[in-house]
């Protein structure tokens, strides 16, 4: 990342739609979980709805602008698979934190029974532990990510596929597979605000190890091992820093690697003129 890109107008919308994006989405999921005035608590089914159709809409309102990402533990995915580089990760984690903050803290001021935040927190059943949620985590993670990772690839190759109704299923099913085991985070920012708010710090490990662990195999299996562009060079390329891009063009085009890397040259050259 350059300076001249870290003074740009779309850089910093980029970091707002992540600030804002989350925001939305802890609010939607925590006020889903929260239960009416002598109501019981209503199980996974509204939280799952919830997820599911607030990542649509947000990905329709932020897509184009930062990826809609919204989730620290899908950041780290694209940062491992080298599809961000590292200050911009970092920049849009902390802005989707201070969003997961605020948007559960806004939630907290509007109860009117304050004592129904801890519907907020995402913990460990006492019939399981630590592990066993983790383990949960990284299951649910790795479908929803692996399903956003999908959607991409298919979005280069121009797809038809209504690729956000799909990720807002996969963040629907992964409530329904581990809302009742670990409360299906798949997101530690949305467990980050909840604890920040309430106070609560019981084994919330869980909830960025399982969700990052999940998400990373997700990103680095499908971008290595199931995408159209996979390959061992592609692979190796991102071992050893080299440029994927290139890797990646080599693999759809058939062409050889030494005629897209001479085309990638004459193409960074003829910017660098136009940008002088």
């Amino acid at each position: 990342m350059t300076w001249r890109e870290l003074r740009s107008r779309q850089f910093w919308r980029a970091i707002l739609a992540e600030l804002l994006g989350t925001l939305v989405l802890v609010s939607a999921v925590l006020g889903a979980s929260v239960p009416g005035p002598g109501e019981a608590p209503g199980g996974p089914m509204y939280p799952a709805v919830a997820v599911g159709v607030v990542i649509v809409a947000l990905a329709h309102c932020f897509g184009e602008i930062s990826g809609a990402q919204v989730n620290p533990a899908v950041t780290l995915s694209m940062l491992a698979t080298r599809r961000l580089d590292v200050l911009r990760a970092l920049v849009y984690i902390t802005a989707q934190c201070l969003g997961a903050s605020l948007g559960a803290g806004a939630l907290y001021l509007a109860l009117p029974l304050k004592t129904t935040a801890d519907h907020f927190v995402n913990r460990v059943p006492i019939e399981l532990n630590a592990a066993q949620a983790l383990g949960i985590e990284v299951l649910c993670t790795f479908q929803m990510v692996f399903t956003v990772f999908s959607v991409e690839d298919q979005r280069r190759r121009e797809s038809p596929e209504p690729g956000n109704l799909a990720i807002g299923l996969a963040h629907t099913a992964g409530v329904l597979i581990g809302g009742r085991f670990s409360g299906a985070s798949m997101n530690p920012a949305r467990s980050l605000g909840p604890a920040i708010i309430t106070g609560f710090w019981e084994n919330h490990w869980v909830y960025w190890i399982g969700p990052v662990l999940g998400a990373i195999l997700a990103g680095v299996s499908h971008e290595f091992f199931f995408a159209r562009s996979a390959s061992r060079q592609k692979l190796v390329a991102c071992l050893t820093c080299k440029d994927i891009e290139i890797v990646e063009t080599t693999s759809m085009t058939g062409s050889s690697l030494s005629t897209v890397t001479q085309n990638a040259m004459r193409a960074k050259q003829a910017n660098k003129q136009e940008n002088n």
